[in-house]
């Protein structure tokens, strides 16, 4: 019998994690877009000869489980008929992918006349065509109105271009420069893993290579397993909502039972709402990632270091009922599925803090708030049109139940950056006239969770198209064990001189002057607020980022805001009459 060297294995998982951040960073280095190369809303991995997952960049854990089964489409497509130079190419949620901008390319890598791995690298396109600039509407309702969908396909063949599928490609979008660009630098990442790749299989050897990946694999199930271990069993049960699809319908319930027996791990998504009209919906296979991210995020948590490969996948067990919103039938659209995507984490996320409620923190902050502002200059011939994608700007971390959440640090699923403002503002009509912190939005609790944050744009051309997508109007970020949830969204749009209350879903057309601010929720809160530090207030108040009255009406503490001093006699009052008041 052998002996696993787990030296051996960590080197060869850090050598093939190293090959998708050096796709990773090919892609920054070489794209166009700002989505892409400021935003870094793509993912880059590399899949064994069989299509198992086996190292995935420093990118979004929501394309975690995407690779495989759009490979797998791919390779249906094309039994026994994929060559050395071959290109892949998908784009189809009904066919493993996640919504029409993003586009997977695979390239499989030969070494000795036989297939030893593919590489992947997608990412998500400025435009795809469709009704909608930017192909993000959550007002379509269903995916042909979307843009281009491209079913499982050969964008090369046996190193030669696809001439024709180029051309349609670059004449279905409305930014071919940024598009096909784009397009190339995952085509020179694909590259650069296939070159690094052939180095590693050449220091093996195929079939020593293999095994080593076999061997990862299965090390992968044993660290998971053995982390599932240590967890109580039972079961535990988490419902979050969406407010609604746009189109009048929710709220929508995601509830998440999760059962823990011994070392397997059950999802069961049943109870969940219908699927929408609106473009909200995720597909199986996003979903999916987004119970082995929550079950990564959890497991790390308790301090497990697990690789990202496959293996981990092989304990959970899911049921995700077709036509749920988690799981939507065709022809449901699904462009602004990442709202879906966020909301199915959280859910999963408060399931696991019921389980483990000193290690899991309380809700995320944001709205899933995401704005495509596009148009044309017209005063170019002929009009030159412009898109704008901003995603990524709510951050806040969830109070923990030993310490405050952050504000404005990204956290859980999405892993994306902002785009600098000033990037924003050389390239495009627009102005970005607040981009701040927003006092007294936190969750209140012992442990508070991060504030909200606010951004204004002020629009410079006539016929300014804006689609708006997001959320927590109503069912805003959740507290746990007493925390309180965070504020609410607000949408405020200004036409002309009138200013006007917006919903947090739309589609509308802005004019030369107008403006619109967006001020999304901060994180929940963790305890009691009245057991929370009067020093700890003091700071926030002395930073601005509670007022005097927000800690003295929700955290009985009574600050003297001209000396900066807390009067103990009288929070001690007003605590005792609150906990009195509450009984």
């Amino acid at each position: 019998m052998n002996v696993r060297d787990p030296i051996r294995l960590e080197i060869l998982k850090n050598a093939l994690e190293g090959i998708a951040d050096g796709m990773a960073l090919t892609i920054v280095r070489t794209s166009r877009s700002t989505i892409v190369r400021s935003c870094l809303d793509f993912s880059t991995g590399v899949l064994d000869r069989n299509g198992e997952l086996v190292g995935q960049g420093a990118c979004l854990p929501m394309h975690l489980g995407g690779m495989m089964p759009a490979l797998q489409s791919c390779l249906s497509r094309y039994p026994g008929d994929v060559h050395p130079g071959d290109i892949l190419v998908s784009n189809d949620p009904y066919e493993g992918g996640s919504h029409l901008p993003d586009i997977f390319l695979y390239k499989p890598v030969f070494v000795g006349g036989v297939i030893t791995g593919y590489m992947c690298a997608m990412a998500h396109h400025t435009d795809i065509g469709g009704r909608v600039a930017g192909g993000n509407a959550c007002d379509s309702t269903e995916i042909y109105q979307e843009g281009l969908r491209i079913p499982p396909l050969k964008l090369y063949r046996e190193g030669v271009p696809d001439e024709s599928l180029f051309r349609i490609l670059e004449k279905a979008v409305r930014l071919p420069e940024k598009v096909m660009g784009d397009l190339k630098a995952q085509i020179t990442a694909l590259d650069y893993g296939e070159t690094a790749w052939v180095k590693l299989v050449e220091r093996y050897g195929v079939e020593g290579f293999s095994s080593a990946i076999e061997e990862l694999l299965d090390y992968t199930e044993e660290l998971t397993r053995q982390s599932l271990l240590t967890l109580p069993n039972g079961t535990w049960t988490f419902t979050d909502y969406i407010d609604d699809d746009g189109f009048g319908m929710g709220p929508i319930p995601i509830v998440t039972t999760l059962t823990k027996e011994g070392d397997n791990l059950h999802a069961d998504f049943t109870g969940t709402g219908p699927q929408a009209k609106g473009a909200i919906n995720p597909v199986k296979a996003t979903s999916e990632a987004m119970v082995y991210a929550a079950l990564k995020t959890a497991l790390t948590a308790l301090g497990a270091e697990i690789p990202n490969t496959s293996g981990y996948f092989r304990p959970v067990s899911m049921k995700m009922p077709a036509g749920t919103f988690i799981n939507a039938n065709p022809p449901a659209p699904v462009a602004a599925r990442s709202m879906g995507c966020i909301r199915l984490f959280q859910s999963i996320m408060g399931a696991f803090a019921q389980m483990l409620p000193q290690a899991i923190p309380a809700c995320s902050g944001g709205c899933e708030y995401g704005s495509g502002i596009s148009g044309y200059d017209k005063s170019k011939t002929p009009w030159k049109p412009w898109i704008q994608m901003d995603f990524a700007n709510e951050t806040a971390i969830g109070a923990f139940a030993y310490k405050d959440g952050t504000d404005a640090q990204g956290c859980y699923n999405t892993n994306l950056a902002n785009i600098p403002v000033e990037e924003i503002e050389a390239e495009q009509p627009l102005l970005v006239e607040e981009y701040a912190l927003v006092a007294d939005t936190e969750g209140a609790g012992m442990y508070r969770g991060g504030l909200g944050m606010s951004r204004k744009y002020r629009y410079l051309l006539d016929e300014t198209l804006v689609q708006m997508r997001a959320d927590r109007e109503e069912h805003t970020p959740y507290g746990l064990f007493g925390g309180e949830d965070s504020a609410p969204t607000e949408i405020h749009a200004q036409y002309g001189k009138e200013v006007k209350t917006m919903p947090t879903k739309f589609l509308s057309t802005f004019d030369a002057g107008d403006a619109l601010r967006i001020q999304w929720p901060g994180a929940g809160g963790w305890g009691n607020p009245l057991e929370r530090s009067p020093e700890l207030l003091l700071d926030d108040v002395i930073a601005e980022k509670i007022t005097v009255e927000r800690a003295r009406s929700v955290y009985g503490v009574v600050i003297d805001n001209v000396a900066r001093t807390i009067d103990y006699k009288q929070t001690q009052l007003l605590r005792q009459e609150k906990q009195a008041s509450a009984k």
